[in-house]
């Protein structure tokens, strides 16, 4: 008799137990499998957004085919506006824009990784019609990789090596590729040193994108619990490796953090990179009186012009030549 009632009170006190950790993991499981499926769509919408850069960029030049004033021209509404669509698609909330604006309020910042700079989109606070405090996403004034060495010298870098300078001590500006400036910039020393110049190149590339994204937030963070909400968002942990693999060529990269998920909150950030700077350029040398061009991968080093193609190239009079 006293069997059965252990028995009892063993099934009365253990079942509730085992119970409850059945709906925990299944709650976890329905928790996984609802992260992987925003993490796709945060991922789609990214990829998107870089592939839109990619397809409407424009290349603004001084010279055709030469690159020692050249600009590139990002349409960055149209990457932002892609990514929005995908991820609106991918979250259900095609045709429901009060809950598209809920979403947005989840996403503190999408930066866009320029050729030169980095533009940051993010929400801001102002005064609306009925002088009420609104909240929109708008465009931050853009932000340089900018660095000023010992001397004094100014030094704009991009995602290549071309640069401009400015050097205080003549007050005069330049713009070209690395290579080509150094000659003629003998005074600015970053410029004579190719590994110093590409490790500092990269450092304050990185170190803008990471500072930006920093006040960014921050800036978020204050408005956030001015308007009663309770969640602090972090810039995420994001790897030595992983940034400088960023940084290769133009890119987006986007942050979602304390939307509800469950008893906890989603976070999550994507980066998506395009092939704008992945282009078979071409160098011009003069060889016995003759202009060759050659590909970047085994140009000379006494390269006088560079252009963005082989018919670049061609136009201007150069005989093409291959890689051995």
């Amino acid at each position: 008799m006293k069997v059965v009632k252990f028995s009892i009170l063993f099934v009365l006190i253990c079942f509730p137990l085992f119970w409850v950790n059945k709906l925990q993991a299944r709650e976890e499981a329905s928790k996984l499998q609802l992260e992987l499926k925003y993490n796709d769509a945060m991922n789609q919408a990214v990829d998107d957004a870089a592939r839109t850069l990619q397809t409407s960029a424009v290349w603004k030049e001084a010279e055709e085919g030469y690159e020692s004033q050249k600009r590139l021209e990002l349409r960055r509404n149209d990457a932002v506006d892609s990514f929005f669509m995908t991820l609106f698609l991918n979250f259900g909330l095609w045709n429901e824009e009060k809950k598209q604006d809920e979403l947005k309020r989840y996403i503190p910042v999408i930066a866009i990784i320029g050729y030169d700079g980095v533009d940051m989109y993010a929400e801001d606070e102002y005064i609306g019609r009925n002088d009420d405090s609104q909240m929109q996403h708008v465009w931050k004034p853009k932000l340089p990789y900018g660095f000023m060495d010992q001397g004094g010298n100014v030094i704009g870098f991009t995602l290549d090596d071309f640069v401009t300078v400015y050097r205080p001590s003549s007050g005069s500006w330049l713009s070209g590729y690395q290579r080509e400036l150094k000659s003629t910039a003998a005074d600015v020393p970053i410029l004579q040193d190719d590994q110093l110049f590409d490790a500092v190149r990269r450092t304050i590339i990185v170190d803008t994108i990471q500072q930006a994204l920093a006040n960014t937030i921050n800036d978020h963070n204050e408005r956030a619990i001015r308007n009663g909400v309770s969640y602090t968002f972090t810039l995420p942990s994001i790897s030595d490796e992983e940034w400088h693999n960023t940084i290769n060529d133009v890119g987006v990269m986007a942050f979602i953090q304390g939307l509800p998920l469950g008893y906890s909150s989603y976070n999550h950030y994507a980066l998506g990179g395009s092939r704008l700077l992945k282009r078979s350029n071409y160098h011009g040398v003069i060889m016995n009186g003759i202009k060759y061009a050659f590909p970047e991968k085994c140009a000379p080093s006494n390269a006088l012009e560079s252009y963005h193609s082989a018919a670049d190239a061609a136009k201007q009079g150069y005989f093409l030549k291959s890689c051995p």
